[in-house]
């Protein structure tokens, strides 16, 4: 990101993090925002200007906290879930990126094109990225991942981590080149 972003604006993210302090902007949302319309950002380089200035990124949460240990705390009968989809997504190609953020994780190709979020007590929401696909079967509207996600799948427990399920998350990695 920060290579492509260089390349992009022709600034560095140093000189974007000091834009971004120098507007006075707190809010990460209105970072992003900001940096959209003043800057003409894509919503992907705001997001990552916005996470490096707010030092909210992994990379430097991860010094702090182990993100994963965190968004399974007091669900970790939940962690099996995220496991056994995680084993899946990695072994759909050496092209997998896995980005632990504050609250879920990313599976990312070219793309982000899964997204892990335990998001209750008895629940882990599997987000994809299908475009062009009706919801069938498990496989929802996006909910609550709005536009970041096309579909959800509700998982509460190992046994429907199903094939079914493997090949949704097949098909997303595919079209997400």
């Amino acid at each position: 990101m920060e290579k492509g972003l260089l390349e992009k604006t022709g600034k560095d993210l140093n000189h974007w993090i000091t834009v971004v302090h120098k507007s006075g902007i707190e809010k990460h949302k209105a970072i992003i925002d900001f940096l959209k319309s003043e800057h003409g950002f894509t919503y992907g380089f705001a997001n990552f200007v916005a996470h490096k200035s707010k030092k909210s990124d992994a990379e430097s949460l991860s010094a702090k906290v182990d993100l994963i240990d965190q968004q399974y705390t007091g669900r970790e009968n939940l962690k099996a879930i995220y496991k056994l989809i995680l084993i899946h997504v990695k072994s759909l190609g050496e092209d997998v990126k896995i980005v632990p953020k504050k609250t879920s994780v990313s599976c990312i190709r070219k793309k982000q094109f899964a997204l892990i979020k335990p998001a209750t007590k008895t629940r882990v929401d599997l987000g994809l990225k299908i475009k062009d696909q009706e919801p069938v079967g498990v496989l929802e509207n996006s909910g609550p991942f709005g536009t970041m996600c096309t579909h959800r799948i509700q998982l509460r427990s190992e046994a429907d981590v199903t094939e079914d399920v493997k090949n949704w998350i097949t098909l997303a990695y595919s079209k997400n080149v």
